[in-house]
């Protein structure tokens, strides 16, 4: 038993989950000392506040409110975990498009734009198109669809630069985040889209459930009453299944993966670099757009047009979505989970405690900070085993070797 668990922890993947792991654990520790550091600083937030803060951290998605006597009660929350899992889906798929980047070798910074170009044609496709005499179904399916070729064509603009100019893509990326950004506003502002019934909402774009075109419950709306939850998640799981395939089990994914690790000697061995770096970026691309589609066609939220103002922060959230789940695609299912957890998490301390949500953005940019540092902890954990190793297979030193004298003695003491 103690050799099994001696080879597994020897693995590579066994230390790759156990830094992600001690990431999410420090930085709930650093949010307990927020927690308890704010609440000392404050008279309004007594001994039980803090405590009510601490418990709500680790355990916030196990929280149905307050009972009558104002005291913490704990159960199954189906609203809390629906609407967990309804935000957890645009961040499975931004994640994707972040570690299948990576995997070529790639920095996928773009995410945002490409999410943005996704949002961009799902919606004009999804209320473009009349309802009337198209079943709603098929006009879901084109819209995402449309929403993933966009962000596929707007993705290939950086690959396309990295494979023939060697412009790096990060750079090429940045300046496609802020075009997407100012061209989805124009495109919006110039449209027919416009929330122009409800006069306070002129600045916000239908919601798809506006003439019928959303994403369907598939029963999970029974099994999470009140919540958000819509079929879209199913789908995110799926394409991670999908893109898992893809990278280690197909011969495309293979020569994505060589392109990664040596370009030069995937070319050397009749790779086609060139293709693979578009090829990369473009499925990176439709991968973020595809979660903007999922999103905003679950007709639950309105699209606000004035998207110069700020880049949509669920593409970079995609980043440490990515980094903790060290870029397996399956992985990245459980991590934005997580991230999307921290976020109703971030809710309840404001609404159940006298703290802010922003005491979750504190911990996931910790969490963030070390999973970037993940190979320094993979190398003091790897440290470690081998200096455990050297003391069990350490000679005996040479007073502790028995000398030619000895033996001899103990020869005459046994005649």
């Amino acid at each position: 038993m103690k050799n099994t668990l001696l080879t597994i922890y020897e693995k590579e993947a066994t230390k790759k989950v156990l830094a992600s792991l001690i990431s999410i654990l420090v930085g709930l520790l650093v949010g307990i000392v927020i927690v308890v550091i704010v609440g000392l600083s404050k008279d309004t937030i007594t001994g039980k506040g803090i405590w009510d803060g601490v418990r709500l951290i680790f355990a916030g998605i196990f929280s149905t409110g307050r009972d009558a006597a104002g005291n913490l009660s704990w159960g199954y929350n189906p609203q809390s975990w629906g609407n967990m899992l309804f935000r957890a889906t645009p961040l499975v798929m931004t994640g994707l498009s972040v570690a299948v980047a990576y995997k070529t070798g790639l920095f996928n910074i773009g995410a945002p734009g490409q999410y943005l170009m996704g949002t961009l044609a799902s919606l004009v496709i999804a209320l473009g198109i009349p309802s009337e005499t198209v079943p709603a179904g098929l006009i879901w399916v084109l819209a995402f669809l449309g929403g993933c070729l966009a962000g596929a064509l707007w993705g290939c603009i950086p690959g396309l630069l990295k494979a023939f100019l060697n412009i790096n893509e990060v750079l090429a990326c940045i300046m496609t985040n802020w075009l997407a950004a100012n061209l989805v506003t124009w495109a919006f502002d110039v449209s027919n889209f416009k929330n122009v019934v409800e006069n306070t909402k002129s600045g916000y774009i239908y919601k798809t459930s506006f003439n019928g075109v959303a994403t369907a419950k598939l029963g999970l709306d029974k099994i999470f009453p009140g919540s958000q939850v819509n079929g879209g998640i199913l789908v995110a799981i799926l394409i991670a299944v999908a893109m898992y395939i893809l990278i280690n089990k197909t011969t495309l994914g293979y020569e994505l993966k060589a392109c990664g690790s040596n370009r030069h000697a995937a070319r050397y061995a009749g790779i086609n670099d060139k293709r693979n770096i578009v090829l990369s970026m473009a499925i990176a691309g439709a991968l973020s757009a595809g979660g903007a589609a999922l999103y905003w066609l679950s007709g639950n939220t309105e699209f606000y047009w004035s998207t110069y103002q700020s880049l949509p922060a669920t593409g970079f959230n995609g980043i440490p979505v990515a980094l903790l789940a060290v870029n397996n695609p399956i992985g990245v299912v459980f991590t934005a989970i997580f991230m999307a957890m921290l976020d109703i998490v971030g809710q309840q301390l404001t609404g159940y405690t006298a703290y802010n949500e922003y005491i979750t953005d504190v911990i996931i940019a910790v969490i963030v900070y070390l999973s970037a540092f993940s190979l320094v902890i993979r190398m003091l954990l790897t440290r470690k085993q081998k200096v455990g190793a050297e003391n069990v297979n350490a000679e005996p030193k040479p007073e502790d070797k028995p000398t030619q004298g000895d033996a001899e003695k103990k020869g005459g003491e046994q005649a």
